[in-house]
């Protein structure tokens, strides 16, 4: 996609990987500046337009200026019009420095990055009540926002949820799609006032509701955007089942993680029922799934359900530094790649989904589940 970006005629600037390689010879690795050449670099390969020969010249000016150092090599024959085109670029840079050099080549990059973004606000994403949605360039920030109640999902949450996912989708501007809570908690799952509805009306409720959570898993299984979940705080029912589906998960230290089917009447969810035994083993699974049992962060980072742990006091700082990075990664590349690690297994969750929320439907109407609303009801009331 970017090949033209390295490219002036015969000239070749080098691969990102065969640049890394060059510069490590020439230079002593010193920290930052070093970074973020090394991530200017990187972030060529988003552009999806050729910026043209002059900027192209400059960039490979700068690169052999900081690479290198001055030029002192020969000028090339007058035949060699490539070649002296390449040289006088270099040394028209004259005396500046290797690190003038860098900072220039990731000022002309960031431009060129700049350029090349569609400028994308979060109005195309509205706000809902509970959620809060902000696009940031090539990313889509997903809030649950009701720290009161815990960041719980009510049944209106689900869909607008379900809406943004199918629009994400589909929306070219968006690489990432991030999941976080406001407040102490990422969320505490259902909210139990979804089941609050008159008696004669429970059945109907019933199912329009496991119409609503089907259609909202599907909305993850199918999503061709990488999603990454950063759990700050406990996280319980659905919003740990639905992990499975997540590219990655990053947590606090303090993050728990529990899906307590059991002790309140109800069977595995967003297809929990097969993806949990492959995450966490068939045993934990089942200890977590079966009886209730809440894992720590480190128990969660120990049987892969969390990629990396970070401590609370930096969680937001440092999980927002690698999205800002990820960010800039190479849009087709991300695509291809996440198609093929999932796109074999998406009719198969989507069956599995279905026939949980078919059984999850049966246990709503149950009397175990009118018995947990009705003493979550008298405990609310005292």
């Amino acid at each position: 996609m970017a090949n033209f970006l390295f490219r002036f005629g015969k000239l070749n600037i080098p691969s990102v990987s065969a640049s890394i390689r060059q510069f490590h010879r020439c230079r002593i690795y010193r920290g930052s500046l070093d970074d973020e050449f090394t991530f200017a670099k990187a972030k060529i390969e988003t552009l999806q337009k050729d910026p043209g020969n002059d900027i192209k010249l400059q960039m490979y000016a700068l690169y052999k200026q900081y690479t290198v150092g001055k030029c002192t090599v020969s000028k090339p024959g007058m035949f060699d019009i490539v070649g002296k085109t390449k040289w006088e670029a270099w040394n028209g840079l004259g005396e500046m420095s290797q690190d003038d050099a860098a900072r220039k080549y990731i000022e002309v990059v960031d431009r060129l990055v700049e350029k090349n973004t569609p400028k994308q606000t979060s109005d195309n994403y509205t706000d809902t009540e509970g959620i809060d949605v902000k696009q940031d360039g090539s990313v889509l920030n997903i809030t649950l926002n009701r720290p009161k109640k815990y960041n719980a999902l009510t049944f209106d949450m689900y869909r607008s949820l379900t809406d943004i996912m199918n629009r994400a989708s589909y929306d070219d501007s968006i690489k990432l799609i991030v999941f976080t809570g406001t407040g102490d908690y990422y969320s505490s799952g259902n909210d139990l006032s979804n089941f609050m509805v008159p008696m004669d009306q429970i059945e109907a409720i019933a199912k329009e509701g496991g119409e609503t959570l089907e259609s909202f898993v599907n909305s993850f299984i199918e999503c061709p955007k990488h999603l990454i979940a950063l759990i700050n705080g406990p996280a319980i029912g659905i919003s740990v089942t639905i992990l499975g589906h997540f590219d990655t998960v990053y947590a606090s230290d303090t993050a728990t993680f529990s899906a307590p089917f059991t002790r309140v009447a109800q069977v595995p969810e967003a297809c929990s029922s097969v993806l949990f035994p492959r995450i966490l083993g068939s045993a934990v699974a089942g200890d977590v799934m079966y009886f209730n049992r809440t894992l720590t962060a480190e128990e969660a980072l120990n049987r892969g359900l969390v990629a990396r742990l970070f401590p609370v006091n930096n969680f937001r700082e440092e999980t927002q530094r690698l999205i800002e990075e990820f960010s800039q990664l190479p849009p087709e590349s991300l695509r291809e790649a996440k198609k093929l690690i999932r796109e074999r297994e998406i009719e198969f969750l989507k069956s599995v989904n279905r026939r949980e929320c078919e059984i999850l439907v049966e246990r709503w109407i149950s009397d175990e589940v009118k018995n947990v609303v009705i003493n979550f009801m008298t405990k609310r009331k005292k």
